[in-house]
């Protein structure tokens, strides 16, 4: 019996050395992310664009995910490959919760506390869902939003509205999957 002591205590030090801290396990939370517009226009829609709109889907349900438009005058992160447009419905009670329960997901703090922590990892530069834009460089606070192409809500489509549908931008990094989330995942 007295030999178990010696030989919890080698295991317990083995374990703490074999074992890393919460601190290493975990790679640093990404800094918010400023406003990236498109810049040029890409026939490629990014890898990580790809991977984080099929996460959303396989993880949430709905359909679509990364998306690339023709390039045109307008601005658009669609163009060069940084855009996802998750398909839900505003009016559908179950989509509306499933689109409330995805952003509470990616707008929680982790464990240490870091606000908005896997928005930050995924490189997430803003989303806007339901005549509201969560953006990154305002700490994804909820503001009103408004289509530059809509002169009123009221005269304003289903679609430029951002109520057929969730639009995720990211930034380049989170677009080239080069943030942390994307480790393991490309």
């Amino acid at each position: 019996m007295p030999r178990r002591a010696p030989l919890a205590a080698a295991l317990v030090a083995l374990v703490a050395v074999l074992l890393p801290t919460a601190a290493q396990a975990a790679p640093p939370v990404e800094p918010y992310a400023s406003y990236d517009p498109e810049t040029r226009c890409s026939k490629l829609v990014q890898r990580g664009t790809v991977v984080l709109g099929r996460w959303i889907v396989r993880q949430h349900g709905g359909s679509g995910g990364a998306t690339w438009r023709r390039c045109s005058s307008s601005v658009s992160e669609h163009q060069d490959g940084r855009a996802i447009d998750w398909t839900m419905d505003a009016d559908d009670p179950g989509d509306a919760a499933t689109v409330e329960a995805f952003l509470a997901r990616v707008f929680a703090s982790d464990r240490a506390g870091t606000p908005h922590a896997k928005a930050r990892r995924m490189g997430i530069m803003y989303v806007i869902w339901d005549d509201r834009m969560y953006a990154a460089w305002e700490g994804f606070e909820p503001r009103p939003y408004l289509s530059s192409s809509c002169r009123r809500v009221r005269s304003c489509s289903k679609t430029l509205r951002h109520r057929d549908h969730v639009h995720v931008s990211l930034s380049r990094a989170g677009a080239k999957g080069r943030t942390s989330w994307y480790r393991g995942r490309l």
